[in-house]
């Protein structure tokens, strides 16, 4: 089967990302850590038989998203496909071949049709634990940080590498999670193999070669459809983005021509001793996802989701960091990419732009149970989303990645900690037309009867989340433990009893804020959202509560 009637391809497309959607189901269901059953910091990706990616988990993280078809390459590049059979899993967790840290590990398996390797299949995880200093951003080089893992086979023919998998056991401080993540991430790449051969069983098809180019190619015409509708021109971005010691500036030139992007990053800051830096396969990642949000959000992502996109960075800059630069936390300066495409952009498409998010928020908790068991977790939280033209901002929504929070009944159980608050920030939104989405107060007790090691890996703690088109700044992140403030990229030992109080950023305000009208401005109030005082303030409207009304000064 070459040609494809609408009717029909939409069917098979549709087909695929079902297939990998039951990956993903599976990778899930099999997982040992939260980080992976709860909080699905994950991607599953069907390639075809030259490496292209042809279809994805519909629920997948954005940055793994462009970096899996590099992968890939590099995984050909090192096991070309003649060399491969039935059974062989290549894996690795090499920063600049795989995702851009050490901690995410890249599992792929051919997939064979009798003898005939027919495509690939991946599956992406962040690992509960690696090694070395554990998941933060305080190592000064890369060999700090864990067990680096060239591109090798986890097995062979069906065959574990079983001592791979002792090398990984004695460096690991959860051995059971870890090899039990790993142990998954082979489960659900052989129920994609089946489940894809199955597939081309059903429909009579040979080779995928001719569905993932018209797919593809669909794809890809879609996509420059809608860059032409940009307007030609050169548009620029700097920002200040808070770093170690003291902020570091990223900058892009974005250059529309036809149906083409290019990001020239140039002008950006020179990596630094800390693990923030960002290797390129993730910076570009970035890059893509703000273009994808601008122009085709609905259509499935594959491999012409990037084709019109080219990204160029100087090698060794914070965007474009190279070995042995430590990476361990670099989603704290390469979720910035997102934001500062998006102000280069707004120029070109105004109307389409968001203001600033409040952003994601990890902090990885290590220690032990009071049963023995050791805890290696990330805690995942979330600022409030940027408003957008004619939508406020949702409250503590994840940006511009999308792991989900852990519900704290099984954060509690898991990590023998106690959520002693969790609650919507008044005021932390930031005023606008359209107000920005709320940031939270969190605190969590120490109740494990152990020392618990906790690293902070968060952003927009002194650049607050601006607004758009008059919109005015959320609020910013900040940390204490107990009533101390503390850095909000360190280490920090909790003793038995300590808390660690977390405040979320709020999400930037879109237009002025004098244009919202004062019955949105009475709603927030009633909902707890706006404090009296700030509906006066910050959006000139007087709030009588016990008569349930609002009027702006003046009117």
């Amino acid at each position: 089967m070459t040609n494809f009637d609408p009717v029909s391809l939409g069917i098979m497309w549709d087909r695929l990302v079902s297939i990998t959607d039951e990956i993903l189901i599976a990778l899930v269901n099999t997982s040992f850590s939260t980080n992976v059953r709860e909080s699905y910091d994950l991607s599953v990706v069907l390639f075809d038989p030259s490496g292209s990616s042809l279809a994805q988990g519909t629920y997948s993280v954005p940055s793994f998203t462009g970096t899996a078809p590099e992968t890939i390459r590099h995984m050909l590049e090192r096991f070309p496909p003649q060399t491969l059979e039935p059974g062989d899993v290549i894996v690795t967790n090499d920063p600049w071949l795989g995702t851009g840290h050490l901690f995410d590990i890249n599992v792929m398996r051919p997939a064979f049709k009798g003898e005939k390797l027919v495509g690939f299949t991946m599956s992406i995880t962040h690992l509960p634990d690696i090694g070395g200093r554990g998941f933060s951003a305080t190592a000064t080089e890369v060999y700090e940080e864990g067990l680096r893992l060239p591109i090798c086979k986890l097995s062979k023919g069906g065959k574990l590498n079983e001592e791979l998998l002792d090398l990984i056991r004695t460096n690991v401080r959860v051995p059971e999670q870890t090899v039990g993540d790993l142990m998954a991430n082979i489960t659900c790449n052989e129920v994609g193999a089946r489940l894809l051969i199955e597939f081309m069983e059903e429909y009579g098809i040979d080779d995928l070669g001719p569905l993932s180019r018209a797919i593809i190619d669909q794809s890809e015409r879609a996509l420059r459809e809608k860059i032409r509708e940009m307007p030609d021109g050169s548009y620029s971005n700097r920002i200040q983005v808070e770093a170690i010691e003291e902020p570091v500036t990223l900058a892009c030139r974005t250059e529309i021509k036809g149906d083409e992007i290019l990001f020239d990053f140039s002008g950006t800051s020179e990596a630094v001793r800390a693990g923030i830096n960002v290797p390129f396969c993730y910076t570009k990642a970035f890059a893509a996802y703000a273009v994808k949000c601008l122009t085709i959000p609905m259509i499935p992502n594959n491999e012409g989701s990037v084709r019109p996109i080219k990204c160029v960075a100087p090698q060794g800059c914070i965007l474009n960091a190279v070995p042995p630069s430590p990476t361990g936390g670099r989603h704290i300066i390469g979720h910035f990419v997102n934001p500062l495409v998006f102000g280069a952009l707004a120029a070109a498409v105004p109307d389409l732009i968001q203001a600033d998010s409040g952003m994601l928020n990890l902090v990885n908790f290590q220690g032990r149970r009071p049963d023995g068991r050791g805890v290696s977790s990330i805690f995942f939280s979330s600022g409030g989303f940027g408003a957008l033209k004619g939508m406020d901002g949702a409250s503590a929504v994840p940006s511009p990645s999308n792991m989900t929070g852990t519900p704290i009944e099984v954060w509690e159980n898991l990590t023998a900690t106690t959520m002693l608050k969790k609650e919507l920030l008044a005021d932390s939104g930031g005023p606008g037309q359209y107000r920005g989405g709320l940031g939270q107060e969190i605190i969590i007790r120490n109740d494990s009867k152990s020392l618990c090691t906790i690293s902070t890996l968060a952003g927009r703690t002194e650049f607050p989340p601006l607004g758009m088109a008059g919109g005015k700044p959320g609020g910013l992140r900040k940390y204490w433990i107990n009533e101390n403030e503390v850095h909000p990229k360190g280490r920090y030992v909790l003793k038995p009893g300590d808390q660690l109080r977390m405040v979320e950023a709020g999400g930037g305000g879109y237009g002025p804020p004098s244009d919202r009208d004062p019955r949105k401005v009475l709603e927030d109030v009633q909902k707890g959202f706006v404090s009296v005082d700030k509906a006066f303030d910050e959006y000139g409207v007087k709030v009588d509560n016990e008569k349930e009304r609002a009027s702006r000064i003046g009117q």
